[in-house]
């Protein structure tokens, strides 16, 4: 299968679904709001277009990715192509929304799946509600929802963070995180547009939610180095955004993508998404 996909957010996420799908004889179109990343999108083998500013190309477009992230005035696509996306939903063979775990909320530790209500108990999960809901109200759209956990993978992981002495492990008792590598992230949207289910919601995490202070302590065992300080979370200096994901603690299951997408993880556990990008 192949096709033309429009990435709107060309980001770390979607430039990892690109390079598994350019090989394959994709034609892939890349949206960035940074003109600085116009050359590195061209270079990973994607069209790049400077958006907002020129308007992205949706004749032939078979497939959309939306990776941007919602404001104040909600979604950014659908604030400027919304009229143009709804007069083409037949179009599209498949749509794909990158959401995030936030929509749930907190659980107090418990699991979640794809039928727990959505109830944010933050901003930032909030909009991405009614982001959802925006997307899914466009008739005859083959949307596709993925929430995504804490995405990691090359060059975004705790190593560098390490070197520079500049970690700590915060120390919130019984909080836990679920994780996803951004290679598991291009393989379950792979595998969505390969076998497309329109509406469908998908779980994007691995297999085990661990806190977040046991992930520092084995990256810093790989690397040989000293254990970082541990900080109480209450005596943490901590940004509001950081101290916003310390107020939700869920465990999420992601039982759905292996049922119904046949995806296998490559990485379904810190330690061994860790030791890759150690070796790597």
């Amino acid at each position: 299968m192949t096709g033309t996909l429009l990435s709107m957010g060309h980001g770390y996420t979607a430039r990892a679904l690109s390079q598994r799908l350019v090989p394959l004889g994709w034609r892939v179109i890349g949206t960035t709001r940074d003109p600085e990343q116009l050359e590195n999108i061209r270079e990973a083998g994607a069209e790049a277009v400077h958006w907002p500013g020129e308007t992205p190309p949706l004749d032939g477009v078979t497939h959309i990715l939306i990776s941007t992230a919602p404001n104040d005035d909600g979604d950014p696509v659908l604030h400027k192509l919304s009229d143009e996306i709804t007069r083409r939903a037949e179009q599209f063979k498949w749509v794909g929304y990158l959401s995030t775990t936030a929509v749930y909320g907190d659980h107090q530790g418990d699991w979640v799946d794809e039928t727990t209500p959505a109830t944010p108990a933050s901003k930032r999960g909030n909009l991405r509600v009614q982001a959802e809901q925006q997307w899914a109200a466009i008739p005859g759209l083959p949307l596709h929802i993925f929430r995504l956990a804490g995405i990691y993978g090359p060059g975004r992981g705790p190593f560098s963070k390490l070197k520079r002495g500049s970690l700590r492990r915060v120390i919130k008792p019984g909080q836990v995180f679920s994780r996803i590598h951004v290679d598991d992230i291009a393989e379950v949207l792979a595998a969505s547009m390969a076998r497309p289910d329109l509406g469908a919601i998908y779980n994007v995490c691995d297999d085990e939610p661990v806190p977040p202070q046991d992930v520092i302590a084995y990256a810093a065992e790989l690397q040989g180095l000293p254990l970082p300080p541990a900080v109480l979370f209450e005596e943490a200096e901590m940004t509001a955004m950081a101290r916003s994901f310390y107020s939700e603690n869920k465990r999420v299951r992601n039982d759905r993508i292996k049922r119904e997408l046949g995806v296998k993880l490559r990485y379904p556990n810190y330690r061994v998404g860790l030791e890759a990008l150690h070796k790597g």
